[in-house]
């Protein structure tokens, strides 16, 4: 148990088979209790997690669309809740902005994540791995 607190919440998370995906309750990425988080509602597909969340006015850069920071955010967390540990090396390839006021829907496996817009044109991608430290 102890093992499980020092490595976080994500350890459980690789057991969980269906429902809901998520940290805390307060976890910027995806707690639902965060108000000024991303609130990203993922589940358990085939292959890894998908899901969405929208764009709030909180979450600007340039003026109407999405600060880079949350796209990066939002792939990152779904790749440690499809993987069940946080990656430690990231790249993320900014394809397209996210407008303020859209849901962004994003799909990750435990290696890779994409986020689209609802027409399903790619916004951004990201490529992660685990590294030893």
């Amino acid at each position: 148990m102890a093992e499980e607190r020092r490595r976080g919440a994500s350890v459980r998370l690789g057991r969980a088979r269906s429902g809901p995906l998520h940290h805390h309750d307060l976890c910027f990425g995806c707690g639902q209790a965060n108000l000024f988080g991303l609130q990203l509602e993922l589940v358990r597909v085939a292959g890894g997690v998908e899901g969405r969340f929208f764009v709030k006015q909180d979450h600007q850069g340039p003026e109407g669309f999405a600060h880079a920071g949350v796209l990066t955010a939002a792939l990152e967390e779904a790749i440690a809740l499809a993987a069940g540990t946080r990656p430690t090396r990231l790249s993320v390839e900014l394809v397209a902005p996210a407008p303020v006021g859209a849901f962004v829907r994003v799909r990750a496996d435990a290696a890779s994540a994409t986020a689209s817009n609802d027409e399903g044109g790619v916004l951004a991608r990201a490529e992660a791995r685990k590294v030893d430290i």
